[in-house]
């Protein structure tokens, strides 16, 4: 038998990913992209509503606040996602609220002063006000990295060999928002998530005038498919005699966001009251601002690949991270009761659709602002059970973190020092966080206890995030190890021409700023 040619068992390293139907900066049809940037918000409303679902309860307020907190969240990741798209990386990134600063929330919530306070709503404006100052101070962290350039001279420390972990465990470290949520109600979640597939891979190839009808519109097709099935189950009474926890994640009526939302109601800024500003709060939510720049690091690293661009330039990323910041402040501002991240959900939507185009994720930006106005109309949407969105998180943040993996294609695996830096980074990367989970968990209190809650909440924050972990540990064993022999295994002879903005032409074409703002900013 002759032997295989190497072009038959190899492929070739490529710049950027092929296969995509329109990348960042090529535009489908203004209704294609009008549905497709619809499809993007409806997305966009799982973490916009699970968070204020899970703390406004914590805090004494009321469904009426509950409201009025996911109107804001969207608001704010609407204006956020038009900043970053337009002045930012300019990557078709959603903005949203992050997870991320869970920890120092959840402090400030528990913070004696507050609890204290007899009053429930006055309770529940009182920690808004508390969470409202140290996002504001904690904004800083990012504003000064960005601006200043300084996290562009950190990520000059990056490789395709180190950005593996950290692109990787942006998808796979959310693993507990997946199944674990599916499996409170699988009669909901599994046909989802089975019907999310075969739509978008199975049945991809059927087009009606030459677009992919069910690739193309795979969630939401699969979505208002379940969406009427729950309904129809809800409506018949099966989960009448069902736990209270059972009907929270599969009941459509539970939620109560219809009957609590107004018809109109514009956020502002400072509508809950004046900020209140405490050191040692500040200093805990600069720990989650730190988590949510590097897990944004790994998400724009994830659309670029996705939007079919180069890997965005340092001097780009530190751009962002800065817009991003001032994002952070808005939601201070505001009171969106959590800081912004990139959307990891919505970053795997570009691939599952194919549609890398900026113009898409800037319409629903526009739907974001129009439906958090449209009080009635977007809580309609929101009450979409969570179980629904669970079940489409299984598929996207697995694609998102097959992103980073690809970036194992510019690297020598063949070497035992990628081996080693790859494998422990990723293992730490998932076995820190878990004890810290597991130990928060049984205890009530992570395993960082002292008497100064702010160090607490700095640890506990850090060291509760995937992505954070795996960068500290790929970024130092990568440029500490042997790194001068193994610049070639590392893959920096492929990612030397993109850390400048002009080492690569394709570069201008992607990242150069609107209106010709670059004459007053150039790159460096």
């Amino acid at each position: 038998m002759e032997a295989p040619k190497v072009e038959e068992i190899s492929h070739p390293p490529m710049d950027q990913l092929q296969g995509l139907e329109y990348c960042i900066d090529s535009n489908p049809s203004w209704g294609e992209a009008i549905a497709l940037g619809f499809q993007h918000y409806i997305l966009a409303l799982g973490t916009a509503v699970m968070i204020p679902t899970f703390l406004v309860p914590l805090m004494g307020g009321s469904d009426n606040d509950k409201v009025r907190v996911i109107q804001t969240l969207l608001f704010v990741g609407g204006i956020n996602t038009l900043i970053q798209t337009l002045f930012g990386t300019r990557l078709p990134t959603v903005i949203g609220g992050s997870w991320a600063f869970m920890v120092p929330i959840m402090s400030i919530i528990h913070d004696r002063s507050l609890t204290a306070i007899l009053d429930p709503h006055v309770r529940f404006l009182s920690t808004m006000r508390a969470i409202q100052g140290a996002l504001i101070v904690g904004s800083s962290v990012q504003i000064i990295l960005g601006y200043s350039q300084l996290w562009a001279i950190f990520s000059r420390f990056f490789s395709p060999l180190n950005m593996v972990p950290v692109v990787a465990l942006v998808g796979f470290g959310l693993f507990d928002r997946g199944f674990p949520v599916v499996g409170e109600c699988v009669e909901i979640g599994v046909p989802m998530l089975i019907l999310f597939v075969a739509f978008s891979q199975y049945l991809k190839h059927l087009q009606t005038k030459q677009v992919p009808i069910l690739e193309r519109f795979a969630l939401l097709i699969s979505v208002a498919v379940i969406w009427a099935y729950a309904h129809l189950l809800t409506a018949s009474g099966a989960y009448k005699h069902h736990p209270e926890e059972t009907q929270m994640h599969c009941r459509t009526d539970k939620a109560n966001l219809i009957s609590s939302a107004p018809w109109i109601k514009i956020p502002y800024p400072l509508q809950w009251g004046a900020p209140t500003f405490d050191a040692g709060h500040s200093f805990g939510m600069m720990a989650a601002v730190i988590v949510s720049l590097i897990e944004s690091t790994g998400a724009y690293k994830a659309a670029s690949r996705l939007a079919s661009a180069t890997p965005p330039p340092a001097h780009v990323l530190s751009r962002g991270i800065g817009w991003q910041g001032i994002g952070i402040l808005l939601d201070g501002l505001f009171g969106t009761l959590t800081g912004s991240t990139v959307s990891v959900e919505n970053v795997g939507l570009l691939g599952s659709t194919r549609v890398g185009s900026r113009r898409v994720i800037q319409i629903s930006a526009g739907f974001m602002i129009f439906f958090a106005i449209l009080g009635k109309f977007g809580a309609l949407f929101a009450s979409i059970p969570f179980t629904i969105f669970a079940a489409i998180y299984c598929v996207l943040f697995g694609l998102v973190a097959s992103v980073g993996l690809s970036f194992l294609q510019f690297t020598n695996m063949n070497s035992m020092r990628s081996l080693f830096i790859v494998g422990v980074s990723f293992y730490l990367g998932l076995s820190i966080p878990e004890y810290f989970r597991q130990y928060t968990a049984g205890a009530l209190h992570g395993p960082s206890h002292t008497n100064a809650q702010w160090f607490n909440d700095f640890l506990n924050t850090i060291f509760g995030s995937s992505p954070t972990v795996a960068l500290i540990a790929a970024v130092f064993l990568d440029n500490t190890l042997e790194y001068k022999e193994s610049a070639s295994d590392r893959g920096m002879s492929w990612w030397a021409k993109f850390r400048n903005f002009k080492g690569d032409s394709r570069n201008e074409e992607f990242y150069t700023l609107p209106f010709n703002l670059n004459r007053f900013f150039p790159p460096s």
